[in-house]
């Protein structure tokens, strides 16, 4: 009974491509989709740069003759094992993984797929379908042929083990993105009560998102210090390509036309020096930063936060005490001190500006946090 229905249905699916074949041959008129399997395309992003896009015809459960085939896809539909097509090279070939022609899967990048690393470009998708082991996942080198006719094992591009799972009920053979992450996705394919999942990863994003800065920088982006701050703020961030970064920060603070020495792009500078461990000129370039008129005092505020969550108190009070010098009774300058006053252990000191930064709170929000904070104070426990 088995072999019969999938005798039966690769015939009536082989007579409507001939059917189709000559059509084409014969004029260029547009005929629907044999068997009604719709066209889909589905494409997911990793980040921003990095996509897989699949391509696939997609057959239902219910036949296009309304015959329920519930329990009958698995091993019957779509047969277990290799099997003999009955057409082209007659080789036991595998599953198109979707019907009519290819089933397809373009990687704009260099991927890992289920960690195995597959270079960028577009592979003619195929699966073996198992009863009891893992099922076996095929990404062929030729992406053109029509199903699996002509499959060649010699074209394998890469083979990996995949694990069917339970799945709520899909009428329509379906691929989706079902965990979705900056660098990598995971792929599954769904129908009737099984989805097949895979993953396709991209191994360095890091390195992908700075290759394209090097582009983007010799274009507009580049006339301007805000887009050589930005690809070295990402560098510093991703703790990647750091003297490159900081090329690209030196640009940003002194090259002729377009550099600027301000705090954005002296802090950028000053923090990559201290990532790439040269303290001292770090501490410099931190000086020039602190001090330049373009650094007002929610921003020394927020380098004074930063130095107390690496552990240097001493530093932070003073950035904290510094702030307080060139803005007093200013917001959040009274913040910082308490803060700042804590984290040494004088308490009573920080108690002090605490609740002076009360008083001067522009919101509930802030009230609240510096309550909470002189509570703390008064029991002598730090705020950081």
């Amino acid at each position: 009974m088995k072999r019969h229905l999938y005798a039966l249905t690769s015939c009536l699916w082989l007579g409507a491509f001939l059917l189709s074949s000559a059509v084409l041959a014969q004029g260029s008129v547009t005929l629907p989709p044999s068997g009604d399997n719709q066209k889909s395309v589905v494409t997911q992003y990793m980040g921003r740069l990095a996509y897989v896009t699949l391509t696939y015809n997609s057959p239902n459960v219910t036949a296009p003759e309304g015959t329920d085939r519930t329990g009958h896809i698995w091993g019957e539909l779509v047969p277990y094992g290799l099997t003999d097509l009955g057409f082209g090279d007659r080789r036991p070939a595998p599953w198109r993984a979707g019907s009519n022609e290819n089933t397809t899967i373009t990687f704009s990048h260099d991927v890992l797929v289920n960690d195995q690393p597959l270079k960028a470009g577009t592979y003619g998708l195929h699966m073996i379908v198992e009863e009891n082991d893992p099922w076996t996942l095929i990404l062929s080198n030729n992406s053109t042929a029509w199903g699996s006719y002509y499959y060649d094992e010699k074209e394998d591009a890469l083979r990996v083990e995949v694990k069917p799972e339970e799945s709520e009920y899909h009428e329509w053979l379906t691929y989706e993105f079902i965990d979705r992450q900056p660098d990598q996705t995971t792929v599954a394919l769904c129908w009737e009560n099984k989805k097949v999942p895979f993953t396709v990863k991209v191994p360095d994003m890091a390195s992908l998102y700075v290759d394209n800065m090097r582009k983007e920088l010799q274009s507009a982006t580049g006339f301007t210090w805000q887009g050589w701050n930005a690809a070295a703020q990402y560098c510093l961030m991703n703790d990647t390509h750091l003297e490159e970064g900081l090329q690209w920060a030196e640009n940003a603070v002194s090259m002729p036309f377009i550099g600027e020495a301000n705090f954005t792009t002296l802090q950028t500078k000053g923090q990559l020096l201290d990532k790439l461990g040269q303290k001292e000129e770090s501490e410099k370039v931190m000086q020039q930063a602190i001090n330049h008129p373009t650094a007002n005092p929610l921003l020394i505020h927020a380098y004074g936060r930063q130095l107390l969550g690496q552990g240097e108190k001493e530093k932070a009070l003073e950035v904290f005490l510094l702030n307080a010098k060139k803005y007093p009774d200013t917001w959040p300058v009274n913040v910082g001190l308490a803060r700042g006053y804590s984290a040494v252990g004088d308490y009573k000191k920080a108690l002090k500006y605490a609740k002076m930064a009360f008083e001067e709170a522009p919101d509930k929000l802030n009230k609240d946090s510096l309550q909470a904070a002189i509570e703390k104070l008064n029991n002598s426990e730090d705020i950081n």
